[in-house]
């Protein structure tokens, strides 16, 4: 059988679109074919992605909405079956950060994270799964971390929400395989995104020093958006057709001892 990495003819839902990896990942995705629908709360920035990938020739549109909640999820998988007929690809990539330890972690500031990252997972997978199973295929992606493999410090309620993340993606890899949907997670770690140097400033930290811990894996840096977004574009292809139920892990080697 012959594999290809192009996305012609399919749609690719991207929630947290507007920016970071979400953003990435809309951009390499329309320039392998696909029309995209992006979500996120900054119609601003959602629309800058939407003309960008315009401008470069590509089909996308932006649909302000928020995960945590399920008209809204609804609404965006709505709204993308009418405008495209059809979902192929889902990124469940929104999320939020707060360096906390369970002490320090207000109830708001773990409702918020656990809501965004996995209650919205849930929630935007539920509305467009029927869908792909109605068509008999499909391809859902969580966008997991690294440290919902291992943990990791000041992160509790991003390692819980990120955790479930792994745990929800073999749960979905096994209930959907026999529909002839895929489920996969990634798990980045430190991406030059804007969440990095909100999380320096939020430490205390100088970027300099931040950036030298960060950097502090087997690979020496720490990765770009596009890199990230590359893990995307192969699992959502069928270049990784016999792939379900994984957690792929892009971080430069930093969990691997």
């Amino acid at each position: 059988m012959t594999t290809t990495t192009s996305l012609a003819g399919k749609t690719a839902l991207v929630t947290g679109g507007s920016a970071g990896i979400g953003r990435a990942s809309a951009i390499l995705l329309a320039r392998e074919g696909a029309r995209i629908a992006i979500t996120g709360r900054n119609e601003e920035r959602g629309r800058g992605v939407v003309r960008e990938i315009e401008e470069a020739g590509g089909e996308a549109t932006f649909m302000v909405s928020d995960v945590r909640f399920a008209e809204q999820c609804q609404r965006a998988v709505d709204e993308t079956l009418e405008r495209y007929h059809r979902i192929d690809v889902l990124f469940n990539n929104a999320g939020v950060y707060y360096p906390r330890t369970v002490p320090d972690c207000s109830e708001s500031e773990w409702d918020l994270t656990i809501d965004t990252s996995l209650k919205g997972a849930f929630l935007m997978s539920k509305y467009a799964l029927p869908s792909m199973i109605e068509r008999g295929s499909g391809v859902i992606i969580h966008c997991s971390s690294g440290w919902g493999i291992q943990g990791g410090e000041q992160a509790a309620a991003y390692c819980a929400a990120k955790g479930g993340l792994v745990v929800l993606t073999k749960a979905m890899a096994i209930d959907h395989g026999p529909q002839g949907i895929r489920a996969n997670c990634i798990c980045p770690g430190d991406v030059d995104t804007p969440m990095l140097p909100d999380d320096a400033k939020q430490r205390g930290m100088s970027w300099e020093s931040y950036l030298e811990g960060a950097s502090d894996r087997p690979m020496g840096r720490i990765g770009t958006a596009e890199e990230i977004a590359r893990a995307v574009l192969f699992l959502s292809t069928d270049a990784s057709s016999f792939i379900t139920g994984t957690a792929l892990v892009v971080d430069g080697g930093g969990i691997a001892g």
